[in-house]
């Protein structure tokens, strides 16, 4: 199984670390002792030194379930509107592969895109996801239903910015082959948070990698822990 490897974004937590890792504590003590006061010191230094603090994923702490418990398997599909895939030749199974890839790197067994792909192809009139999670044998199935997707700016075709709508579902297999909903969540992604990307600084190939980069990210997170501050590069 060959999945794309996606850079994640540098975390806060490791560029806070590249720029003080050469200081003696005493030193950034005293540079942060100019500004801030008293127990804003010791937050400061716990974040230096512990890192920021982690979120779990919201998956695990509804369920009270995880997708990285041994034995585990998880398929990802996804379904998106006739005119969408008309403007977006492909998005269903390009958000397929890269929703994988990012549970993958997080140490999520995924089921093999390629077959979900082909699984899609071969079953053209499937009904219900617990008809994938059954024949590819998955212990849990997400199933993304991808209702909007647009890479422009609101009014404006010379600006780029990323927004998809989505419902997120978990559907739990058992040994019967039949599959219980058990978790659900709706999502509104905006790509980037604080201004648009200009067409003339960035191609609409890359930035329509970048967004769905991403988009599968925002995903993702509903099932393996990240960390506060790591959509700081995401604002522009």
């Amino acid at each position: 199984m060959r999945l794309p490897i996606y850079s994640r974004n540098r975390s806060t937590k490791s560029q806070l670390w590249k720029r003080f890792r050469g200081l003696p504590i005493v030193t950034i003590l005293l540079l942060f002792s100019m500004t801030l006061q008293g127990c804003n010191i010791m937050m400061i230094m716990g974040y230096l030194v512990g890192g920021p603090p982690s979120v779990d994923p919201e998956f695990d702490t509804t369920t009270n379930l995880s997708m990285t418990d041994k034995g585990v398997k998880v398929a990802v599909i996804c379904t998106a509107p006739k005119n969408m895939k008309s403007e977006h030749p492909e998005i269903h199974t390009s958000i397929i592969k890269a929703v994988s890839a990012r549970l993958h790197e997080h140490s999520i067994k995924v089921i093999d895109p390629e077959k979900i792909v082909a699984w899609l192809d071969e079953h053209p009139e499937w009904d219900k996801p617990q008809e994938l999670g059954k024949d590819l044998d998955a212990t849990y199935v997400i199933y993304i239903d991808l209702s909007k997707f647009n890479l422009y700016e609101k009014g404006n075709q010379d600006n780029y910015r990323g927004r998809a709508e989505a419902m997120i579902s978990v559907i739990e297999m058992d040994e019967e082959g039949e599959g219980e909903k058990i978790f659900t969540k709706s999502i509104l992604s905006q790509f980037p948070y604080a201004v648009s990307r200009s067409a003339q600084d960035i191609s609409y190939t890359k930035f329509k990698r970048e967004y769905r980069a991403h988009l599968s990210d925002i995903i993702g997170r509903l099932f393996y822990e990240y960390y506060n501050g790591d959509d700081f590069d995401a604002a522009t």
